[in-house]
């Protein structure tokens, strides 16, 4: 038998404790003050950086947010032209008398404002504010005034009057009433046309699609008349928004008072029809 010497044996680690070697000495009070302030700079510069880096990626704002041209009238020139039309055909006992008053003062109005403003370009003009104001409470006295008399004479009777005459008084009235609320919405949206062109309001009073979603509209997308038609146009028929919101409290009403006008007049004038026919 090969008996190993001491020597051959492996060696094991010396688990004695070992005395503790030099410390290094703690960091004073303001060394770690020191370090903290640095940190919490680092912090705050980082936290300055990143606003300035996404407002940099984020490109330029939408068209309906910055500077653009005042939009052009020949869309409002062309549905007035068929509100003055369909005034024209109501009964006169329906119109204030004389019976061209009104058509022909909003005619007035509309060729003074065309007159008025042959350029596009943004300027605040108290006379075309005040021009454009008076042609939508024209269009809405006149309408207004057709409105309450047939509604009396709905109520009152109306002997002699055909169901195919009656509905298509009301539906000239309720085409007509679409147009003026689309001015009212046009002229008061933002401050109307001109301030809209200038880009000095950036809170909307009524709220498009096109404002809430990014890529559903090209980036130089704003509202025009057509938009606003279409909305009196949705209100008037579901009697309540539809896609555009309203956020301001004067948007609200005017959305209430056009609903109200709309449901009353298509009720009265469809349930005094299916009793003519019957």
């Amino acid at each position: 038998m090969i008996r190993m010497t001491d020597d051959q044996h492996p060696q094991e680690p010396d688990r004695r404790p070992q005395p503790p070697g030099p410390q290094a000495p703690p960091l004073p009070v303001e060394r770690w003050a020191e370090l903290l302030h640095g940190r919490l700079d680092r912090i705050e510069s980082l936290l300055q950086a990143e606003p300035q880096q996404s407002e940099a990626g984020a490109g330029p704002p939408p068209a309906w947010q910055r500077r653009t041209e005042v939009e052009a009238r020949w869309a409002v020139s062309l549905v007035l032209c068929v509100a003055v039309a369909v005034q024209l055909m109501l009964p006169e006992r329906l119109t204030i008398h004389p019976h061209w008053l009104l058509p022909a003062l909003e005619l007035a109005l509309m060729a003074a404002l065309v007159v008025a403003a042959p350029h596009r370009r943004p300027e605040r003009s108290a006379l075309l504010r005040t021009l454009g104001l008076l042609l939508s409470a024209a269009v809405s006295l006149a309408n207004g005034w057709s409105a309450v008399s047939l509604v009396r004479d709905l109520l009152h009777g109306s002997p002699g009057v055909g169901a195919v005459t009656l509905l298509m008084t009301g539906g000239g009235i309720w085409l007509t009433n679409i147009i003026a609320f689309s001015l009212w919405y046009w002229e008061w949206d933002r401050g109307g046309p001109v301030v809209r062109a200038m880009g000095t309001h950036k809170h909307p009073d009524l709220l498009f699609p096109q404002m809430q979603t990014e890529g559903v509209a090209p980036a130089d997308w704003e509202p025009e008349y057509l938009d606003y038609l279409y909305v009196a146009f949705t209100n008037a028929t579901a009697f309540s928004p539809t896609d555009t919101m309203p956020l301001s409290r004067w948007a609200k009403l005017l959305m209430t008072i056009q609903s109200v006008v709309s449901l009353l007049t298509l009720a009265l004038i469809v349930a005094r029809a299916v009793n003519v026919l019957q």
